[in-house]
């Protein structure tokens, strides 16, 4: 992704995305998701606003991005998906199980995630129907309680978004994620801003404005200080295969730095707009921008409702939404469909109806049971994502030669001599690799861990 040049390009398919704006699309699509849309701005207005912001945009550049150009070399060097890459670039089979871990993460997230972003094209069709917009607060809390825990409803629009995805993934790389992406992300970020631009022009949304970008650092705590690196680290989608994957489609002559710093760079750009569209709007109608989870499917569209054209910005809203979820499940699929192409020797069209259908039977356990989606949400945000990337970083570390890690980030190429400044940031990226992301991920593991049994900070 060298975001001007960048080509990717599957060494198992031969198979290339055809153009630098379809590349930039379908990469940005594979780090924003509803982490940015929807869990960032209600984790903002837990933890205090711009305050939080700033803790995350630290996070972000110490910890999310070296692990992400982590996975992209991985990736790369190895020229295979996750489910191989680990094993093949070391020349050991025992690193094997790094790769098929981070398969399985994709597909158990895949499992529950997948019933989430039905939600957000259901209440799509609730918006647009008008449906939402004649209900008070009251009967907008039991229509996100029935959606939450109804399975049927849960099983129908998670089948539409893996029918969508499936046929997606089949046509492959440039006939499929390109062509689509290249479509979905600029009706994102119209969309993200025309609501912003509205929301912004709120009476009283100035001091939404005001709450996300005036600190007040004595809303920093231990939970703010978690909660920023969660955020960071999980927004950017690392430690779930994705991006060795499609590390394994860049091509030698792009630049990985830039890669990472571009996505980087538009998921937080998404996650900040989102916050831009959301809490003008609370504390436009007073309402506590601490609300949690339910601030977007319970609030915003008690909110949308007492607005001006309630109904149209609810919708674009909610299909918003709806944007983001898919183009998440579209590169989680990826990461499953590559691993059985890979595994089994199959071909795209028959590997990816054999992911569906195996990913369908899970969602439906998770539609019908409350427990087990909770227990795959905690085990792979709390257990498996931490440790794959713990693994990562000792694998490049430890396994990798540092000569090969500078050629690799195309800071040392046929011979020629780095300048200084480029071998600073080599060390210090691979000071941040040694030392100080393995701390922040086993920080990660321990709260989450210490959280999952009910010990909070």
């Amino acid at each position: 992704m060298s975001r001007i040049f960048i080509v990717f390009v599957s060494k198992m398919a031969n198979e290339s995305f055809n153009s630098k704006i379809g590349a930039i699309a379908a990469t940005a699509g594979s780090a924003v998701g509803l982490g940015n849309v929807w869990r960032f701005p209600y984790v903002l207005g837990e933890d205090g606003g711009a305050a939080f912001l700033i803790l995350y945009i630290i996070c972000m550049v110490l910890i999310a991005m070296p692990v992400m150009l982590s996975e992209f070399m991985v990736g790369r060097m190895s020229g295979k998906p996750v489910a191989t890459a680990y094993s093949s670039l070391s020349g050991d089979k025992r690193w094997e199980w790094l790769g098929n871990s981070g398969t399985a993460v994709a597909f158990l997230i895949l499992s529950f995630y997948s019933i989430v972003s039905g939600w957000t094209l259901y209440y799509t069709y609730l918006a647009a129907t008008g449906q939402l917009v004649s209900q008070n607060e009251e009967e907008i809390y039991n229509t996100f309680s029935q959606a939450a825990s109804d399975p049927v409803i849960g099983i129908i629009w998670m089948l539409v978004i893996l029918v969508v995805t499936a046929s997606v993934i089949t046509r492959g790389v440039a006939a499929g994620i390109e062509k689509f992406s290249k479509v979905l992300m600029p009706i994102l970020f119209l969309l993200i801003i025309v609501i912003a631009i509205r929301a912004i022009t709120l009476e009283g949304g100035a001091e939404g404005i005001k709450f996300m970008l005036r600190p007040d650092f004595s809303k920093i705590t231990p939970k703010a200080f978690f909660d920023a690196l969660g955020q960071a680290f999980f927004s950017a989608s690392i430690g779930m295969g994705i991006m060795t994957t499609y590390g394994s489609y860049i091509s030698r002559q792009s630049s990985i730095v830039s890669s990472v710093v571009y996505v980087s760079v538009i998921d937080f750009g998404i996650a900040f707009l989102a916050g831009l569209m959301i809490f003008p709007c609370v504390f436009s109608f007073g309402i506590n921008p601490g609300e949690g989870p339910g601030l977007v499917f319970v609030t915003l569209p008690c909110v949308f409702n007492q607005m001006p054209l309630g109904q149209v910005f609810e919708t674009a809203f909610f299909f918003l939404l709806f944007i983001a979820a898919l183009t998440s499940v579209i590169s989680l699929f990826e990461v499953v469909v590559t691993f059985v192409i890979e595994k089994f020797a199959m071909k795209r069209q028959p590997a990816t109806i054999l992911s569906t259908v195996l990913v369908s039977l899970l969602g439906v356990v998770c539609a019908f049971s409350s427990t087990v989606f909770n227990l795959f949400d905690k085990i792979t945000a709390n257990i498996l994502m931490p440790l794959g990337a713990l693994f990562i970083m000792f694998f490049i570390v430890h396994k990798v030669k540092k000569y090969d890690l500078l050629k690799e980030i195309n800071i040392h190429l046929d011979g020629e001599s780095p300048s200084k400044s480029k071998v600073r940031l080599f060390r210090v990226y691979f000071l941040l690799a040694k030392y100080v992301v393995p701390i922040a991920i086993a920080v990660i593991f321990i709260n989450g861990v210490l959280d999952w049994i009910g010990i909070k900070f």
